[in-house]
């Protein structure tokens, strides 16, 4: 039976796009991630000093970083992405088969981390695909002061479908949604989670305080994502397979 994502839950996340999940992830889990997170974040300016440059893609050096596809080279990621906890969730959202899309650690440096723009996740894949889940993990307490997401209901998107995006000069931030709502802020604690679908709008402000906001950014699909039908365009890990649990990196 369940624990963690009550019925109540999965309909809101069915019926909006979205929800908020309270005590996931324990505090001891939180601090090795927290860990790994300054780990990449040293080596991504090391590799942007090499390059001479100050951004990099979506990468902002000081400001807003992305750093993703790095969590072969964490045990503690490995732990996490596929330990009982996340198991139990992405079975009940997305079915008997799930796998390993992406991972990213999201930061917003302190005072001057830049704004995330109304997004669907799928709107920055630019071919068909089946609509996969993202889970959003604060490694800080998150607030509307340090940049915490917002979420826009689909009705008040007026869509449950990906729609093309624009990209804005700049930022290289892709855009699809302009309307006026301010959308719904996730405030919650590290260890909290905000699940929601890659076709859910969703947005960041910007960090107004004296400390980096740091978040994990798990995704998973109900198939493999691929580019073209033949390649990968991230991961395709296998984590359950009609219905069991076929990770090599199976956490006991």
């Amino acid at each position: 039976m369940s624990t963690i994502l009550s019925n109540d839950k999965l309909k809101q996340f069915q019926e909006e796009g979205f929800c908020l999940v309270k005590d996931v992830i324990s505090p001891e889990m939180i601090k090795r991630l927290q860990d790994e997170c300054q780990r990449f974040i040293k080596e991504k300016d090391e590799e942007m000093d090499r390059k001479g440059v100050e951004v990099d893609e979506i990468n902002h050096k000081g400001k807003r970083y992305f750093i993703a596809l790095r969590y072969k080279d964490s045990e503690t990621m490995k732990d996490l992405i596929f330990g009982k906890e996340l198991e139990e969730i992405t079975r009940k959202i997305l079915g008997e088969n799930v796998y390993l899309f992406l991972e990213q650690f999201v930061v917003k440096a302190a005072d001057k981390g830049m704004t995330f723009s109304w997004h669907q996740d799928s709107g920055y894949l630019d071919f068909d695909h089946k609509p996969y889940l993202s889970i959003w993990l604060p490694l800080d307490d998150v607030t509307e002061e340090n940049g915490t997401v917002y979420m826009l209901p689909y009705k008040d998107a007026g869509t449950t479908a990906r729609i093309d995006h624009t990209l804005q000069e700049g930022t290289n931030d892709k855009i699809g949604y302009f309307g006026d709502n301010p959308g719904i802020p996730a405030v919650l604690n590290a260890g909290d989670v905000a699940l929601f679908s890659s076709t859910c709008f969703h947005r960041s402000g910007s960090n107004k305080t004296n400390k980096s906001r740091r978040v994990l950014l798990i995704q998973y699909s109900a198939e493999p994502i691929l580019k073209d039908g033949k390649k990968p365009l991230y991961w395709a890990e296998p984590f359950i397979e009609n219905g069991e649990n076929v990770s090599a990196h199976n956490v006991v």
